[in-house]
């Protein structure tokens, strides 16, 4: 059966016709990149920027942009929100730099289209951050003081009566403005890197999933062919689960998306005529922006999660997610009141402990390099993981392969039972969901790797394959599910958001 595609894949795809490539032999490159997204082929495009004549090979399960890069909601954020994660784990210092970076990331990408002819429908309109409660007020506040102390003033305040007046919504108790943040067409945008890797001759075999990485040799199989590389570079999303040494690290959790019918007429006469996008601060967040031909495109992240590393069909569509949607629309965009929705879809995203990706490098004999733990904000995040990949990968001596968020795991969860039973026990009523702070249960089960690693078969998984036999895992000893340990849990839970 054909997999469901976002609004934003059925518009790209309907514009191309691009007879996708599978890997059928053996053969070799000096880089392996497994995984077809904006951080797959950024890195892509990075390592050719950085040395012409190296060979990459891109291998994807499904078509490139086909996971979270292609049905996310188009947010290109910075990473001012996460500033004090950022000090916490680089250092004043690296941190302000990573921020700039990852600020300047997002005119890059305009930039990029343009000189390379894609329509990704990049519009620089800011971003609205706003509180819908008064539990999610000053939410931002540490960002702010962090962000002030090292000499940046990245987001300006937005008075109540204002933000009515430009989201056409009085839901809005408090909120923040960052001028910096864009808006993409996420389809547009998948499929125009994966133009311009093509065009730098990167080798890309879609319809290829991972089924063996060999990490003493660096062979990547899939089932027809397989590729061997001096470095393998590791952009899984959310499938990166299925690495013994990443499954803590990182949670899947769902993030589902709804679009209305085109509406211009009635966004224009509700005012939310600036082309901002929206998000709220609820950890299950609800993120929300208008296209060009006068949709609303409206998202929540969280709601479903990953039992083990179990990435399959429980995130696809779902019709209980999807009316809740509906529902939540018109609670924070009135003018879609009564509008027909056209599409919905949904899909995992990765989690980390504290919000930013992870980045570093698996043991053994070969070059195999990660990221993971985008948490929802990868949009423009992505290009500068495909610096900071792309330099690792190469074993260039630099300021991105020696970023100290270039350190491996730096937080991980629980282990399974007290992950799921933690996050059970702390999620609240469903009146408080929609009105504060909400909880993300998550279940992850630990389990021992070894060098040469097999990954469980998942649905859509773009390092998997299906019918794929696994070792049971070691029972170890049993966990004591004490009121202390799921209290951690819960707080590590509460004190970040899932963007999407």
């Amino acid at each position: 059966m054909a997999p469901l595609r976002s609004l934003w894949l059925e518009e790209a795809l309907a514009h191309e016709d691009v007879d996708e490539q599978r890997l059928e032999e053996k053969t070799r490159a000096d880089v392996c990149i497994v995984g077809g997204g904006y951080t797959g082929l950024w890195t892509a495009i990075r390592i050719k920027e950085l040395e012409p004549s190296a060979d990459v090979v891109v291998v994807e399960a499904d078509i490139c942009g086909g996971g979270p890069s292609g049905r996310n909601g188009g947010f290109a954020l910075s990473w001012w929100s996460k500033i004090d994660t950022l000090v916490k784990r680089a250092g004043e210092t690296e941190a302000l730099r990573l921020a700039q970076a990852a600020e300047a990331a997002i005119a890059e990408i305009g930039d990029f289209c343009a000189r390379e002819g894609i329509d990704a429908q990049f519009q620089q309109d800011g971003w609205l951050w706003t509180a819908t409660s008064a539990a999610q007020v000053g939410g931002w506040n540490g960002a702010i003081e962090t962000a002030a102390r090292l000499g940046a003033q990245p987001f300006e305040l937005v008075e109540p009566k204002e933000l009515r007046e430009r989201t056409g919504c009085a839901a809005h108790v408090a909120g923040l403005f960052d001028r910096s943040a864009a808006k993409v067409h996420p389809g547009f945008l998948a499929r125009g890197l994966r133009r311009a890797a093509a065009a730098r001759d990167v080798r890309i075999y879609e319809g290829s999933p991972m089924l063996e990485l060999d990490r003493d040799h660096g062979v990547v199989r899939t089932p027809a062919g397989s590729v061997e590389a001096d470095a393998v570079v590791l952009a899984l999303n959310a499938w990166a689960l299925q690495v013994p040494e990443l499954r803590r690290a990182i949670v899947a959790v769902s993030s589902d998306m709804i679009a209305t019918a085109p509406i211009p007429e009635k966004l224009a006469a509700s005012g939310w005529t600036g082309g901002e996008c929206v998000s709220n601060s609820r950890l299950m967040v609800h993120y929300y922006r208008t296209t060009r031909d006068g949709r609303v495109a409206f998202g929540r992240g969280g709601g479903r999660i990953a039992f083990r590393a179990r990435v399959n069909e429980n995130f696809d569509y779902n019709e209980r997610q999807t009316r809740e949607l509906k529902e939540e629309l018109t609670q924070l965009v009135p003018a879609a009141a009564g509008v027909p929705i056209t599409h919905a879809w949904g899909g995992p995203i990765d989690r980390s402990r504290d919000g930013l990706p992870i980045f570093g490098s698996l043991p053994g004999r070969g070059r195999i390099v990660y990221a993971t733990g985008f948490s929802g904000n990868g949009v423009a995040p992505s290009l500068t993981a495909g610096k900071l990949l792309a330099s690792s990968a190469l074993r260039r001596d630099d300021e991105w392969s020696s970023s100290a968020l270039n350190s491996g795991v730096s937080a991980r969860f629980p282990p399974e039972p007290i992950r799921f039973v933690g996050g059970l026990s702390y999620a609240p009523p469903c009146a408080e969901r929609k009105s504060g702070r909400t909880s993300v249960s998550t279940s992850i089960r630990s389990r021992c790797g070894s060098r040469r690693w097999r990954p469980p078969a998942s649905s859509g998984s773009p390092a998997a394959g299906s019918g794929l036999q696994t070792s049971r895992p070691k029972r170890g000893n049993r966990f004591r599910t004490n009121r202390l340990k799921r209290a951690r849990y819960s707080s590590a839970l509460s004190s970040s958001r899932v963007w999407a």
